[in-house]
């Protein structure tokens, strides 16, 4: 293993990488308000890659850019970019869960010749208008009531002073799974030990700031101008995820070059919940193309 702070052109950023050369690349990207940590459950199941796991900007325990811009999906998977460049990583597999899969998304559409094949995990697919559309109607019917900390987070100020030293309720509110199985410790306590760094309740609510100002307008241009994500894509689905409604998903399959859905008996922190089926999934799509690497 080797983890270290990684300087990059776009700032420094703390990275997990299993650091074998000879195997090809797969680089997670974890969702909010996880770490790279996130990832650790999966690694007996892809021992066949070199796994590389970033902190995203804000997160963890790459840095605190208070600068809002710098949270757009867009920016963000530059970093992405920039961080398998001094990795010296030209061509890879990704995954993401949460935004991570947002800014997985962002990175095959900026860099497709670098990206074999997308995996996503519980997370809206951007370029997707039948989805997003019909996710945005269930969800009137049904009510805007879990979707309540997305607006708390884009208030100035407010989780400023609401989260700041109230960390481990506050991220133990969230971290929930599906069959009311207790969230992995170890990994609950790594979240909390990195959100007490100072700045991360600002840092951490830019992911939702950014969405109007700047994400939504974009996605709605991919929408419009129907464009396509040109690699695979197996998207893995806990069916009972409750903010990631199945209805995101209807059109999938005119979002990618081809599309593979595996749904499975699951809350939304997916990974944490069935670890080593998600993996192993993970590990045989990657399998199927790695004649792209």
């Amino acid at each position: 293993m080797n983890n270290q702070l990684l300087l990059t052109p776009r700032g420094h950023f703390f990275v997990r990488d299993t650091n074998e050369p000879d195997k090809p690349v797969v680089i997670l990207l974890h969702g909010w308000p996880e770490t790279s940590y996130t990832w650790e459950a999966l690694l007996p199941q892809l021992s066949t890659y070199r796994v590389i796991r970033p902190d995203l900007r804000g997160m963890g325990e790459s840095e605190r850019t208070m600068e809002l811009s710098a949270y757009s999906k867009e920016n963000l998977a530059q970093d992405v970019l920039a961080i398998a460049d001094a990795l010296n990583v030209d061509n890879f597999f990704l995954a993401g869960h949460d935004w991570g899969g947002v800014i997985a998304q962002e990175v095959a559409l900026a860099a497709p010749e670098r990206v074999a094949a997308l995996c996503l995990m519980n997370i809206n697919i951007i370029n997707n208008a039948i989805g997003n559309n019909a996710a945005r109607e269930a969800i009137k019917e049904k009510g805007m009531t879990f979707y309540w900390y997305q607006s708390f987070m884009q208030q100035p100020q407010l989780p400023e002073a609401m989260i700041t030293g109230n960390e481990e309720i506050w991220l133990r509110h969230f971290l929930r799974l599906a069959h009311r199985q207790p969230f992995p410790e170890d990994v609950l306590q790594e979240y909390v030990r990195t959100f007490k760094i100072p700045g991360t309740a600002a840092t951490s609510s830019n992911y939702y700031r950014t969405m109007y100002a700047h994400d939504l307008p974009r996605w709605q241009q991919l929408m419009e101008s129907r464009t396509i994500i040109p690699m695979d894509c197996l998207y893995i689905h806990g069916s009972r995820d409750i903010v990631i409604i199945a209805d995101y998903l209807k059109g999938a399959e005119q979002c990618f070059q081809s599309f593979e859905l595996v749904s499975l008996d699951a809350g939304h922190f997916i990974q944490a919940e069935m670890p080593s089926e998600v993996g192993m999934r993970m590990a045989e799509f990657f399998h199927e193309q790695s004649f792209l690497l």
